[in-house]
C-alpha cells in the first residue's frame, strides 16, 4: 500500500522545497529538483539516478528502484514551480563534470560563461547549445549553481542533453590552449566582426556578464576578439541572444 501526501507539512515535501529554495540544501545532500516529464525523461537518458518522485499519478513508469509518492492536487500546487508540468517533480542524484570528463570530438565547439549570474540566462544558452550541437558549456566562475530549479526550467532539459562544466577561469584556459581550440572572446573593445573568424576549427566561445563583460584573464588569452555588429543606440545584447548568432554562425560554416 502505496502512501499518499495530502499536508504540506510533510518532512519529505518540507525536504523538496529546501532542495528548490536553498543552493546550500542542494550541496549538502548531493540532490536536486527536476519538474516535469519531459525534463526528468532528459535527465534518465542522460544517466541521471532519480531517487524520489511526487506525483499526482502513483501509475507512472519510472526506473526500478525509484521511491515513488503520490501527493494530493493541494500539495502539488505548493511544491510546482510552473503549470503543465505533468504531475510529476522529481529528487535527483546531482553529478559534478570535470574537464577531465569531457569526450571531446575533432574540431569541438564549445561556449564558455563568465561569472554568468541569472539562471535564466544559463538556462537559454544551454537549449542554444544543444540546438547547435556544441560539445560542452563551461561555466567559470559561476555565481549560480548548475542545479538551481529556475536553470533548469529556461533550459528545459538543456542541462541534461549538453555536458555542462563548472570550474575556475584559469583552469578552462589552460584545458583550451592544451587542446589547442581557439579561443574567441565576444567583447565590443578592440574586436573585429564575428563572421570575419574561421570557426570550422575546434572553437571555444566566450561571453561574460552583460553589465561588466569579460575579466582581463580572458581578453589576454584570447586567440581573437569578436564582436556582432550594434546599429541601434543600445551596446549590448542579451548574453543568450549573443550565444545564439555565434553558435549558429559556428553552425553555418561548418555546414559549408
Amino acid at each position: 500500500m502505496h502512501e499518499i501526501i495530502t499536508s504540506a507539512q510533510n518532512p519529505k515535501i518540507k525536504k523538496l522545497l529546501a532542495l528548490q529554495q536553498k543552493s546550500s540544501e542542494r550541496r549538502e545532500c548531493g540532490l536536486f529538483v527536476v519538474e516535469g516529464r519531459r525534463e526528468l525523461q532528459h535527465c534518465i537518458e542522460a544517466g541521471y539516478v532519480v531517487d524520489t518522485v511526487f506525483t499526482l499519478d502513483a501509475q507512472a513508469v519510472l526506473p526500478a528502484g525509484v521511491k515513488v509518492f503520490e501527493v494530493s492536487p493541494e500539495v502539488y500546487e505548493k511544491i510546482a514551480y510552473r503549470g503543465g508540468t505533468e504531475g510529476i517533480i522529481a529528487e535527483v542524484r546531482t553529478r559534478n563534470l570535470s574537464l577531465d570528463d569531457l569526450e571531446l570530438r575533432e574540431n569541438p565547439l564549445i561556449v564558455v560563461l563568465e561569472s554568468v549570474e541569472k539562471p535564466g540566462n544559463l538556462g537559454a544558452v544551454l537549449r542554444s547549445a544543444d540546438a547547435a550541437g556544441a560539445d560542452v558549456v563551461i561555466v567559470c566562475d559561476p555565481l549560480t549553481d548548475l542545479y538551481n530549479p529556475n536553470l533548469i526550467r529556461a533550459a528545459i532539459g538543456g542541462i541534461f542533453t549538453v555536458p555542462c562544466v563548472a570550474c575556475p577561469s584559469e583552469e578552462a584556459i589552460a584545458f583550451l590552449k592544451k587542446k589547442g581550440i581557439q579561443i574567441l572572446t565576444a567583447q565590443l573593445q578592440d574586436s573585429s566582426l564575428y563572421y570575419d573568424y574561421d570557426m570550422k576549427r575546434g572553437t571555444a566561445i566566450v561571453m561574460g556578464t552583460e553589465s561588466t563583460g569579460l575579466t582581463d584573464v580572458w581578453r589576454q588569452a584570447a586567440d581573437a576578439h569578436i564582436r556582432i555588429p550594434m546599429l541601434g543606440r543600445l551596446d549590448s545584447l542579451n548574453v543568450s541572444v549573443s550565444a545564439a548568432i555565434l553558435l549558429f554562425e559556428a553552425v553555418r560554416q561548418r555546414s559549408i
